[in-house]
């Protein structure tokens, strides 16, 4: 599995770790003839950089773009684009202290029991810091959204909630009530004398959104923006519309019923059967506080023994400000995804570089399955052999070709072709059992 990489109609993958050399992403599926936005990257990427903010991690990274491929006198050229930021500030030091246990709300302990290592500086890829190659893939979608917008901002810190929403009013923090402003400023200092941290929630708004982006049953635009957020380090919960509000509702209450003029409410937040309905897309997610904090706490090492320890690094006293650009960008890279797939299905004029993107995933999908029944056929020669299985099974061979060729009917496609792609798979599965 792929985890590193976000791969549908608009592909990245990503690398890196917090400490380590550099933090970067190749993007395969940019158009040629893009002039490169250059500042559009670096603008996204100062928003979410450290130390920036009073209540941001203090390390001191410039987070400066580097473009290594793809690009040829400010344009694109359609080949691979990779892009790259150099880790300048990190302190492994701060870390040595850690190398050793599990640290509390951290992905320490789930990466050591899954791989048997993990890297304890700053959290190797399950650091935030991972999340500058999310950023800068997503500078290169603008042409694609169009007038699409999106409003993000923190509607919840702590126990400050926003009583009302002033766009203009700007400030460090996305917080947009001038009416507690202050005090939540005074509330955030004292954590932050305390060596502790805080969370919250944050709401987003989509406006432009045209009518039926989004997939059933599986790729619905609810779902992949849930996933998205989700797969963002911090986020733990996220809804749509009235979100929980909807389990105290009844149903004439909670359906939007409409007009000749289009929705009466949006109780279901611009989706409904998984596809947009024309309406603002709304949702919520809820950022947890951020794990390292200056304060003791009780774990276990590796030798599974008890022990207290203190965080000495430097961390964010609320990471909100710095997870709106990530939310954002991984939004657009969501809607940029379904926009072009959409583009396909509603027979919109395509140029020669849609239909190649189009094949080309297809081919990698198809590349994909191949590599994960080779590493099941190796599975089964395996467990054959464990348990004193024979390894050939004419009939069921047979029987499966058989059934290939009566799909390949149903898709007007040659029985030759299936017969000659079929003999290729069988020969290679029985090398590996």
């Amino acid at each position: 599995m792929k985890s590193n990489s976000y791969e549908k109609y608009y592909g990245i993958t990503t690398f890196g770790e917090s400490h380590g050399k550099a933090i970067g992403v190749v993007i395969e599926d940019v158009k040629p003839g893009i002039e490169f936005p250059f500042e559009k990257i670096r603008n996204a990427l100062n928003k979410r950089k450290p130390g920036t903010g009073t209540f941001s991690s203090t390390r001191k990274e410039k987070d400066e773009l580097q473009v290594l491929s793809g690009v040829f006198e400010g344009k694109t050229t359609g080949m691979p684009i990779c892009l790259l930021v150099y880790n300048k500030d990190a302190r492994n030091k701060d870390y040595e202290h850690l190398k050793d246990l599990f640290r509390p709300g951290h992905a320490d302990f789930s990466y050591f029991k899954k791989f048997k290592i993990y890297d304890h500086r700053g959290g190797g890829r399950a650091s935030g810091r991972e999340t500058i190659s999310r950023v800068a893939a997503s500078g290169l979608v603008e042409d694609i959204l169009k007038d699409i917008k999106i409003n993000i901002y923190p509607i919840k810190i702590g126990k400050f909630e926003t009583s009302q929403t002033d766009l203009f009013f700007q400030n460090e923090l996305s917080w947009h009530d001038r009416t507690n402003y202050e005090n939540l400023i005074e509330y955030l200092n004292n954590i932050k004398n305390k060596g502790n941290s805080i969370g919250g929630i944050v709401e987003v708004k989509i406006t432009n959104i045209p009518v039926g982006l989004g997939d059933p049953v599986f790729e619905k635009l609810d779902a992949n923006l849930a996933k998205a957020i989700l797969s963002v380090g911090a986020v733990k919960g996220i809804e749509f519309g009235d979100g929980f509000k909807l389990a105290a509702l009844k149903g004439n209450e909670a359906n939007d019923q409409m007009n000749k003029n289009g929705f009466i409410t949006n109780h279901n937040g611009g989706i409904l059967g998984g596809i947009s309905t024309g309406d603002e897309v709304i949702f919520r997610f809820v950022v947890k506080p951020t794990p390292s904090i200056n304060i003791i706490q009780k774990t276990i090492t590796k030798d599974n023994k008890e022990v207290e320890f203190k965080s000495y690094g430097r961390h964010d006293t609320c990471i909100i400000p710095r997870i709106i650009p990530v939310a954002e960008a991984m939004i657009k890279l969501v809607l940029a995804d379904t926009l072009s797939f959409q583009k396909l299905i509603s027979n919109d004029k395509l140029e020669l570089a849609d239909y190649r993107e189009a094949i080309d995933k297809i081919d990698e999908d198809i590349l994909i399955a191949l590599g994960r029944r080779q590493k099941i056929s190796e599975l089964i020669g395996i467990f054959k052999q464990e348990n004193n299985l024979q390894i050939k099974n004419k009939e069921r061979e047979e029987e499966l070709l058989n059934t290939l060729k009566q799909k390949a009917e149903i898709w007007n496609i040659e029985e030759s072709l299936v017969t000659d792609i079929w003999d290729i798979i069988i020969s290679e599965s029985k090398k590996r059992q």
